[in-house]
Parts: structure tokens; C-alpha cells; sequence
């Protein structure tokens, strides 16, 4: 039983500091502004290891590199410490099972990501039928109008609804079953 409380912990105070990392990584990519309440406490949260990770990981143009290389190293500590905890033996090659968990946890921001994208179109989905001149609205309009507009090309407004938010949902879902395949495939033990 300690054990698995320990391991919810470990996932849950991971999934929690990756998840605000990669926000605040696609906040920057996405030219979502930063002076608004969500803004503020993502960055907040996240100083603590985004600040020291700027002085050894420059950024690649507007990709912050040092929050996604934060991410990334949290997530794989994340999965190196989960493994551990359920009794797992790195073995005789602990470089490969390192390499695994690399790539593991890379497919796993890549998943977040997709999550997180799909949270944001349901949410600004909602909001435009209850309350579209919410304050959140803004923040959610910056971080999916990149992946509607070229659904939008495409599928137009039926008595002026407008179904793109729907067909990016199905796409990002459909997305997700090889990103799920390609996870089990690789680290299946993770």
C-alpha cells in the first residue's frame, strides 16, 4: 500500500509541474500573453527550474528550449522514479533503459501536449456558448486558433455554427492512438 501511495504522489506532483512546464512552453511558442492570471501563476510555478535551465540550454528562436528540456528531464525522472518504486531493475544495460526512458518520456509531453490542446478547445468550445466574453477566452483563442485555422479552410459554418472545434477534436483523438501504440511499443515496462 506504501507503495502505491507513493507512486500517486510521485505521478501526481510530476504530471502537475510537466504539465505547467509545457503551458509555459507553449504559451511562449504560441504568442499567448503572459500578463493574466493563468499566465502569471505559470510562470511563477515554474521559475524555480526554468530559470537555472536558461543558463545551460539557450532558446531556439521563440521555442524556449529550457522549458521544454525541463519538462522533459522532470517527465523522466518522473518515469525513472515510478519504475523504481514497482520494483523495476534498470538490468545489465542501464544506458539502454536509460535511452528507453528518454524517449518515453519524450512521447509523453508529446501526448501532454495534445491533452492539453484538447482541454483548451472543449474549454473555449463551452465558453463561446455561455460566456464568450470571459477573460480565459483570450488566453484560449491564442493557444488553439494556430489548429483551427486550418480546419476551418476546410469545414465551413453550417447555419453559422461553426464544427472546426469538433473536427480538430476528432483529429487530435485520432492522433492519439498512435502516440499510444508508439508508447506501448517502446516502453511498455514504463
Amino acid at each position: 500500500m506504501l507503495q502505491q501511495i507513493l507512486s500517486f504522489l510521485v505521478d501526481t506532483a510530476a504530471s502537475f509541474f510537466v504539465y505547467l512546464l509545457l503551458a509555459r512552453f507553449h504559451f511562449q511558442w504560441l504568442g499567448v500573453p503572459f500578463r493574466n492570471q493563468v499566465g502569471e501563476f505559470v510562470v511563477l510555478a515554474t521559475n524555480w527550474i526554468v530559470r537555472p535551465a536558461r543558463r545551460v540550454v539557450p532558446p531556439l528562436g521563440a521555442l524556449d528550449l529550457a522549458t521544454a528540456v525541463a519538462a522533459w528531464l522532470l517527465q523522466a525522472i518522473a518515469l525513472y522514479t515510478l519504475f523504481a518504486l514497482r520494483g523495476g531493475d534498470l538490468g545489465s544495460a542501464p544506458g539502454a533503459s536509460a535511452a528507453l526512458i528518454a524517449m518515453v518520456a519524450l512521447i509523453d509531453l508529446l501526448r501532454f501536449s495534445v491533452y492539453m490542446l484538447i482541454f483548451a478547445v472543449i474549454v473555449q468550445a463551452i465558453l463561446s456558448w455561455v460566456a464568450p466574453y470571459a477573460g480565459a477566452y483570450p488566453i484560449l483563442d491564442a493557444i488553439t486558433r494556430r489548429f483551427l485555422r486550418p480546419v476551418r479552410r476546410f469545414v465551413p459554418l453550417i447555419a453559422n455554427i461553426d464544427l472546426s472545434p469538433l473536427v480538430l477534436l476528432i483529429l487530435l483523438q485520432v492522433l492519439l492512438f498512435p502516440i499510444w501504440s508508439l508508447r506501448g511499443m517502446i516502453g511498455g515496462a514504463f
